[in-house]
Formats: C-alpha cells, structure tokens, sequence
C-alpha cells in the first residue's frame, strides 16, 4: 500500500514538474529499486527486462525515432495537409506577447503585471482636453444619422484641420504621431458622442493607406502622400472587400496583369507612354469612406504572364495607391450601414491602366500584399472597435445609472429592483473588462508589438460584450430606448451593432480561425514545430517537439487535476497591486486590472 502511494506521488511529482524523461527513468528505477529491495516485493528479471526496453526507447534518440517517433511522424505527414504561402503568412502575421503564457500551462503573472501602465504624453492630453472636446461639443448624432446623413461640413473640415486623420503619421511628414493608446482614447471620446464621426476618424489611422504607407512605402510615396493624409488634403479608403470575397481576403477576384500601357496622370495632366504597369479589374464593395475618397488603396491578385518581372507567373496579392479621379475608376452610390451615416461605397473599375510605381512599396512589394495586410490588421484590431466597444460600455454604464435612478416604477427607483441590478452589474462589469484588456494591448502595441492572436481576442469579446451591454440597456430603458428621437441614445448604437460585428474579420470567423485556428498553432509550444518539421521533412526537430508536446500534455493535465481537487491551495496568485487612479469613464470606478485581460482568454486557453 505505501509502495503504491509512493508511485502516485512520484508519478504526480515528475508530471506536475514536467520533468524531463531522463529524470522519469531515474525517478521509476529508483521506485522499482525501492519496491525490491526495501519493501522486499521481489521482481522477475521479465519486469526489469521491460523497464529497460522502455527506458532505452525513450532515451536513446535514435532508437526512439526508430521505434517510437519515427512511425509518428509518417502518419503526421500524411494526415498534415499542406501549407500554401499564404496561409504561412497568416499563421506567422504579427507577434506572440503575453498570449503565448496562456497556452504554457503557467502563466508568468508576474511578467503581466510589469508591463507599465499606459499613460497619455502632455500633447495628446492637451488634444483630447482640446480639439476632441470640441469635436464632441459639434455632434449632434440624431441631425447626423436622421436628417443630413452625414457630417456636416463644419465638422469635415474641423476634423481634417486639426489632424484627426492624421494621428498616427509621423510628425516629419505634419502628423500627430500621438501613441497606440492615445489614438485609441480619442476614437473613445468621439464614439461617445457619435458613432459616424468616430468611424470617419477612425478608418483613416487605421488598415489604410496611411499605415500601409508608413511600413512600407517607398521615400517618394511617403513624401508625397503623408503630408496631404496629415493635413485632410487626401481623404483615403481601402478596397479590400469583393462581392464574393468577405473575410476570405484570399479569394478576392480582383486581378491585375503586368504589361505596357499608357496612361494620364490625373493630378499633373502629364501623359506617360509606353510604360511598364498593371492592367487591372476589381469591383469592391462595402468599403468605408469610398463615396468621398480621393486616394484609393486598392488589393488585387497580380499576375506576370508575359514575364516582364521575371519567372514568376502568379505574383499574389498586391496592394497599390490610384488617385480616385484616374481613369477608368468608378465609386458608386453610397450604401447605408443600419444606425449610421458614415461614407460607405462600392468601387468598381475594368482594365484600368496604373504605373508599377503605385504599388505600394514599388515594384519590390509586388505580391507582398498579403502579409502587409494581414500584419497591419494585427495593430487595427486593437484600436479602432474595441475603442468604439468601449465607448458603448461607458455610454452606456452613465445612461443606464443614471436612468435607472430617476425613473420610478412602483413607488421605487428601477435601479432598486433586483433584476434591473443584474443587468446594471453586467454593464458595469464588461464595460471594465473591455477597457482592461484593450489598456493592456494597447501597452503591447506601445512597446513594439504586433499581438494577432490577442488582437483578435479584443476584437471579438470586446464587440460581444458591446452587443450584450446595449442589449441590457435597452432592456432597462423599456420604451424611452424604442421610439426613435433626438433624445434617444441608444437606438442609433443598437442599430450598428452588426456593424462591428461583422467587419475586420466577421465574429464567427475571428473567433474559430484566427483565436482557436491561429492561436493554437502560434501560442502553443509546440504545434507550430511539429507543423514546420513535418513541411520540411525534419524528423530529428520533429522528435524534440512530439516528445517535449507528449510531456506538456501529461504535465498540464496532472496539474489541472490536482490544483481542481485542492481548490488551488498551493497555487501562488498575483502580487496585490497598488491602488489604481481613477478611470475617465466616472470618479468613483478604478481604474480597470490588467489581469482582467484572462477573461476572454480564459475558455481559449483552457483547450
């Protein structure tokens, strides 16, 4: 009985530990010793004989890729479809940060609460106390959405004259060049009053020309457009979106062909002839600012049949510049996306002639489009609808408590009936989750980072939770949210509600390909391994990952186990943090946790 306890024990030590398999064998011949020769429970030499084999095929390398890993490693092969370039670019877009703690087992909470707060510069301060304020004070949201279904022009060019277009361009080129955070505070402040402005300042710094141009523009494309982006001179969009073609980017029919052309340049009127370019076709639609865009960003399937390039006949996803008034570019009428008047459109165009000197980044950037959207679109999933996410949040949070205070039913203040609680509590609670876990990736963002994984994680609870707390705030409100008006807050955002679930990756998609799909693969330890291992037929790397992932599962296991029968007594937790200031959203709520990022995670990790 004792012997059996102490191989329990030994067994639930070495997986608790994840202990290396050198370590197992020892620790399994050392019980084996003890169980012959202190408990005096003779074992047949058959027992010893096995012990051996076993611990040989573990240890010795190349008997256990002879014997063990070896067949493992051909079925892999065989049931491991393969990998084109660019679902390669998809799986390797952007960054692994804090996520990758996640999938370890054991997350370093330690680290999570090193990183440093995020924190406004002086400027940006300034501007969100200035030109946002009144910005803000300029909205009226029920002229806007019911009456002009747009902007008014006062607030177009206030908005291009002190630079919200141009926060995240750099100041050499007449841009704000304000921090992650900042552009996200803004986009906040301005949703809070209007969610047509917010998305009108918010297209612009996000997945756009401006940033495309940024990473990878060349010095001429960056001289010549940056400073009129920053300045509200060019108003961009960007075509990515096909008929066809929704959130699989990759299927887009739109295609150009390498030839020589001529064209007219539609801002000097100087004729070019005989030069070499791109012959393309594309129709887009759905695509946000297109209606009063005057630079298009445009992403087409590039393809060489001539070789004019080189050898390469399939050049793959392209990204180019085309000024909207080049020839042969058509915007059509504007759609209407439900609750709101921002600029949306299709465009469409047929054997359009540009220069290669369009493409953005040049001729060097051909077929690069792919990993340049996907890796820019890690950084403005972070921003810009978890900001408007958590605007709703906070509308919704001082509306609702507010209401809920000076409405009486029954003698009573609604906010006393305890159901009423339940949904105020909801609001408040994921209203402090959304901002918490954006706060902390905007952190990541700051210091360089480019977290796809977590990005899409934001990017889908935060508008979930958007969806769920309005829903709870119209359930409060009762008629005063049903009836449209003027003094109607809620209305107009419950309408748009599909808007940010569907767009920058519909929620279904985001959450099964990129946070399950990609997230697994990227933040696991090991499955990234064995996948690369098994597309260059390495079966050495291959053993050190199956063995390592083998080890990593038992491990967790036994650790989830034990630490969900002990109530994780002896688990150690975060280190208290010091008291935090006070939020924007009201005086008397704190600031949010960072450790409040695990709440989306939590069920993600878990598999």
């Amino acid at each position: 009985m004792i012997a059996a306890v102490l191989l329990v024990v030994l067994l639930g030590a070495l997986a608790y530990f994840a202990a290396p398999v050198l370590v197992w064998t020892v620790g399994v011949a050392a019980w084996l010793a003890a169980l012959q020769f202190v408990f005096h429970c003779p074992l047949p030499v058959a027992a010893w004989a096995v012990f051996a084999a076993v611990a040989a095929v573990l240890n010795i390398v190349p008997l256990r890729r002879a014997v063990f890993t070896g067949p493992v490693f051909g079925v892999f092969k065989k049931i491991t479809p393969a990998m084109s370039q660019t679902e390669q670019e998809a799986i390797n877009a952007g960054t692994v940060w804090w996520d990758r703690d996640l999938f370890s087992g054991k997350p370093d909470y330690q680290r999570l609460l090193s990183f440093p707060d995020p924190k406004l510069s002086p400027e940006e301060q300034a501007f969100i106390d200035g030109p946002t304020e009144l910005l803000c004070g300029m909205i009226d949201d029920w002229k806007i959405t019911h009456e002009l279904k747009d902007l008014p022009p006062e607030v177009w060019q206030f908005i291009k004259d002190h630079g919200f277009l141009g926060m995240i361009v750099k100041k050499k080129y007449g841009g704000l060049e304000f921090s992650n955070y900042a552009h996200a505070k803004v986009v906040t402040k301005i949703a809070t009053r209007g969610g047509t402005a917010a998305v009108s300042v918010m297209v612009p710094n996000s997945l756009g020309p401006g940033e495309l141009l940024q990473h990878y523009g060349t010095e001429e494309q960056k001289d010549y457009y940056l400073p009129r982006l920053a300045k509200g001179v060019e108003v961009p969009c960007f075509a990515l979106t096909s008929p066809y073609a929704g959130s699989d980017a990759g299927a887009i029919p739109d295609y150009g062909v390498v030839c020589r052309g001529s064209y007219t340049h539609p801002r000097t009127g100087e004729r070019f002839e005989n030069v070499l370019g791109v012959r393309i076709s594309w129709e887009k639609r759905w695509i946000t600012l297109a209606p009063v865009a005057t630079i298009l960003g445009l992403a087409f399937k590039m393809y060489d049949p001539e070789h004019l390039l080189g050898d390469k006949e399939d050049i793959g996803i392209t990204c180019a510049l085309v000024p909207t008034e080049h020839e042969g570019v058509e915007i059509g009428r504007r759609h209407f996306p439900g609750g709101s008047a921002f600029m949306n459109g299709p465009t469409w165009g047929k054997d359009v002639f540009i220069p290669l000197d369009w493409i953005i980044g040049g001729r060097d950037y051909a077929g690069q489009g792919w990993r340049m959207l996907v890796e820019c679109l890690s950084v403005g999933r972070c921003i810009s609808l978890p900001a408007m996410s958590v605007a709703c949040g906070k509308l919704t949070t001082w509306t609702t408590g507010a209401y809920a205070r000076i409405r009486d039913q029954f003698g009573l203040p609604i906010g006393k009936f305890e159901g009423v609680d339940e949904a105020m509590a909801r609001i408040g609670g994921y209203t402090y989750q959304m901002e918490a876990s954006q706060d902390l990736a905007l952190t990541g963002l700051d210091n360089g980072e480019k977290p796809s994984v977590l990005s899409a994680i934001l990017k889908y609870h935060n508008t979930e939770r958007m969806r769920k707390t309005l829903n709870d705030a119209m359930d409060v409100h009762g008629g005063k949210a049903v009836v449209l008006g003027p003094r109607n807050y809620l209305a107009r955002g419950y309408q748009a509600i599909p808007i940010g679930i569907t767009v920058e990756g519909a929620n279904i998609l985001t959450r099964s390909m990129i946070i399950y799909g990609q997230g697994a693969i990227r933040c696991h330890p090991f499955v990234l391994r064995e996948m690369k291992s098994a597309m260059a037929n390495d079966g050495a790397e291959f053993d050190k990952a199956i063995t390592g992932h083998i080890n990593f599962v038992i491990s967790n296991f036994v650790r989830s186990l034990w630490l969900g029968l002990t109530g994780a007594c002896l688990a150690s937790s975060p280190r208290a943090a010091p008291p935090r200031p006070t939020t924007s959203a009201s005086p008397a709520c704190p600031a949010p946790s960072r450790c409040c990022l695990i709440w989306p995670c939590s069920a993600w990790a878990a598999r």
